[in-house]
């Protein structure tokens, strides 16, 4: 299968409604990639031009659920099992863990959580603190493919990565031939939700979190969108509540409405004057 041709005007113009529609930002140095991208989705639609798909996509009834499925082929999931421990340690002991046992019920949301690795991560932390049942679990991602898989909880042995702490894996984890496969409890006692982090409504309905972790998402967007995003999250914060990005990551220069507070080493964002 050959790929479409993609002139300058139309991947202006579709990379500009993908960034629209999911946040994704690309430059004309991607434009190989996205050609491959569209072109499968394009032709397997009977599409002759990419130009045609963009007016599909932009215009058409069918646009908005094609367009779902052309983001689960962009977005990228990569994640892993223990990845950056030390931050959802942290919260698990410092912030999530003394609510439950004060008799609380403590709210978290693992935002862009991929194919959920990383809220699994955290309930198994949780499980080993004994108050698992105890803290509600909300991890979204916009691909439903990667939720699907999460929800199975079955993964490929790259998921384990040679830096997994094995006692957590040998606990919570069965390894057999080439698949990691998730204790049914863990997946069972998380929320899967499909969401769009863009639509502020949706992020509005989830309701007020404790903690919201949303890491190694935010290289994929332009500063303009980051700012928005975290204004929107920051607005999900409870009282006292925390959100963590990845160790990468920091917003310190987008001037959003959050402050920064380190904790043994772990920098957490609060909204100001809380």
């Amino acid at each position: 299968m050959s790929d479409l041709t993609l002139s300058a005007p139309v991947f202006a113009i579709l990379s500009a409604l993908i960034e629209e529609r999911a946040g994704l930002s690309y430059s004309i140095d991607d434009s190989a990639l996205l050609t491959e991208k569209l072109s499968v989705r394009a032709l397997e639609l009977g599409f002759e031009s990419l130009l045609d798909y963009y007016y599909f996509l932009r215009y058409d009834a069918g646009g908005e659920r094609e367009t779902a499925t052309l983001i689960d082929s962009l977005v990228v999931n990569e994640t892993y099992f223990f990845r950056e421990l030390q931050p959802l340690e942290l919260l698990v002991s410092k912030f999530i863990a003394p609510l439950a046992r004060a008799g609380q019920r403590p709210r978290v949301w693992s935002a862009a959580c991929s194919t959920g690795e990383e809220p699994l991560t955290l309930a198994m932390l949780l499980a080993e603190q004994g108050v698992l049942a105890e803290v509600e679990i909300v991890a979204t991602d916009i691909s439903s493919a990667a939720l699907e898989r999460a929800r199975l909880g079955q993964y490929g042995r790259r998921s384990l990565r040679q830096t997994s702490p094995s006692a957590l894996a040998k606990k919570w984890l069965e390894v057999r031939d080439d698949r990691v496969l998730v204790q049914p409890a863990l997946t069972g006692a998380i929320r899967w939700r499909r969401l769009n982090l863009l639509e502020d409504e949706a992020v509005r309905e989830l309701g007020r979190f404790d903690c919201i972790i949303c890491r190694n998402v935010l290289i994929y967007f332009k500063d303009a969108v980051v700012a928005r995003v975290m204004t929107r999250l920051s607005q999900q914060l409870g009282p006292a509540g925390v959100i963590v990005v990845g160790v990468s990551e920091s917003l310190m220069r987008f001037g959003t409405v959050l402050v920064c507070e380190e904790h043994a080493g772990v920098f957490v964002y609060r909204r100001a004057n809380e």
